[in-house]
């Protein structure tokens, strides 16, 4: 009876350690993407390293949405994963822009680079005092989340190299006529507007809570024309969504505070 037991036992310790052990391994997937994303970019494969931060992404999208499934959310996960998000989306984007556009202008150009990690890494801790101190909101994050802004940077870079280059893939024309050429000159200011609103108090939608929404017929018929052009155009499909998201936050700011109304926690 005691061997049953203790049997019993040991195999709910090995499913514990292993449904702890599952989130983990999406956030150092995270971090391995920013790692070989940094070594990608500086040996000039700008496209290579533009896709492995955006993987990265998608790993740190699901880390915590599988700690919360399994149950094993902890503050270890929470320390681990804002060092991946260090790497991948404060050091791999600056560095990517760096060895891409910003080493051209060698007096402000590193500068910039190095302003936009730090920025992104204070924006972190910052949201890690929030969440020890239950100071976070389920609604919206307070300041631009590091993710946004490294696949703004990460999509512009993979969508540039496909302009410029004639290895395959495709852009959008609205993006080659009119955003792209002029974005590469303007990245700089680009890096210097996204690394404040990431250290800002700006309210930026945080899509955890769970509400029940019609979907009406014009959201429907959005989401398929953005699923369509993501099949065709993934590169330039996350570059505007990821900036209309950075737009609308700065814009309803502006709307609340014009009509008075205070933001919901």
């Amino acid at each position: 009876m005691n061997e049953e037991n203790n049997h019993s036992t040991g195999v709910e310790k090995l499913k514990k350690t292993s449904a702890a052990a599952a989130p983990s391994l999406f956030t150092l997937g995270n971090l391995a993407c920013g790692f070989f994303s940094i070594l990608a970019a500086s040996h000039g494969n700008f496209s290579k390293a533009g896709w492995l931060i955006l993987i990265a992404a998608l790993f740190d999208l699901f880390d915590g949405r599988v700690a919360r499934l399994l149950g094993t959310e902890s503050n270890f996960g929470i320390e681990m994963d804002s060092l991946a998000d260090a790497i991948s989306f404060c050091t791999a984007p600056a560095l990517l822009m760096y060895f891409m556009v910003l080493q051209r202008y060698p007096f402000w150009g590193a500068p910039i680079a190095c302003v936009y990690a730090c920025f992104g890494v204070l924006r972190l801790a910052k949201f890690n005092s929030m969440a020890y101190a239950g100071e976070g909101s389920k609604k919206y994050f307070s300041g631009l989340p590091v993710p946004a802004p490294a696949a703004i940077l990460a999509s512009f870079a993979i969508s540039y190299t496909i302009m410029k280059s004639n290895m395959g893939g495709h852009n959008l024309r609205i993006m080659e006529l009119f955003i792209l050429p002029h974005l590469y000159n303007l990245v700089a200011i680009a890096m210097i507007g996204l690394a404040i609103l990431m250290v800002s108090t700006v309210p930026y939608a945080a899509f955890k809570s769970k509400r029940e929404r019609k979907i009406s017929v014009w959201l429907m018929l959005l989401i398929v024309v953005l699923v369509v052009l993501l099949v065709r155009y993934p590169q330039d499909v996350i570059f505007i969504v990821m900036s209309a998201y950075v737009l609308f936050g700065l814009l309803a700011v502006l709307y609340r505070a014009f009509k008075g109304i205070k933001v919901e926690k």
